[in-house]
């Protein structure tokens, strides 16, 4: 399954779906942010949420914040794309917003955990997986520790789960080391830049 196959009559010119990942604290959501700004044509997926907002998040422009209830009810009629437990709360991408951005002819980047970006790696083989390293579990635990949302305990949970986060950068297709937010602002951008020039895309075959 191709991104396309996710709307109802395809497109041509498809986007790339791009989906950035790191462990907790790994600053994807702020490299996206960049790339945001400063590439035409990128555009968020904007993923549903049970947690409560952070201090500054806007309902539907940093998450789709939801109930409970109300994601168990999209799960049950199969509105997601991909959805995990991630720390206590479900995260997910539903396919209508993955339609309504696709019809726009953009590139589409999700900001997702591992969980689903494997998901993603299945149902859209050419999709582009990038993983953002840091230089070790001291930087990982300043980051999170800067940015106080963590009370100890989840802060060593989060610490305790980047083993096997990152036993699965290998599934990807690329890493980024994400210690100076410049560099890997521009090497994901080169990334991007490149994937808009290759001839042809992947299949299932070539992962």
């Amino acid at each position: 399954m191709d991104l396309a196959a996710i709307t109802d009559n395809g497109r041509s010119g498809k986007g790339i779906l791009f989906v950035i990942s790191s462990v907790s604290g790994g600053g994807k959501t702020t490299v996206i942010k960049h790339l945001l700004e400063e590439m035409p044509n990128l555009r968020l997926s904007v993923s549903h949420t049970t947690r409560d907002p952070r201090d500054g998040e806007r309902d539907g422009v940093d998450y789709h914040f939801v109930s409970e209830e109300k994601f168990g009810d999209m799960v049950k009629k199969g509105q997601f794309l991909e959805w995990a437990y991630v720390y206590g709360h479900r995260y997910g991408t539903s396919r209508d917003e993955m339609k309504n951005l696709a019809l726009q002819k953009n590139d589409l980047v999700l900001d997702i955990d591992v969980q689903g970006g494997l998901q993603v790696r299945r149902k859209i083989p050419d999709a582009v997986l990038i993983f953002l390293l840091l230089s070790g579990e001291a930087e990982q635990k300043k980051r999170l520790e800067e940015r106080g949302t963590e009370d100890p305990e989840h802060l060593q949970e989060r610490l305790g789960a980047a083993g096997g986060e990152l036993a699965t950068v290998c599934e990807y297709d690329y890493a980024v080391l994400n210690d100076e937010l410049k560099t890997s602002v521009g090497t994901v951008k080169s990334i991007i830049l490149s994937e808009r020039c290759r001839v042809s895309r992947g299949t299932a075959s070539d992962h």
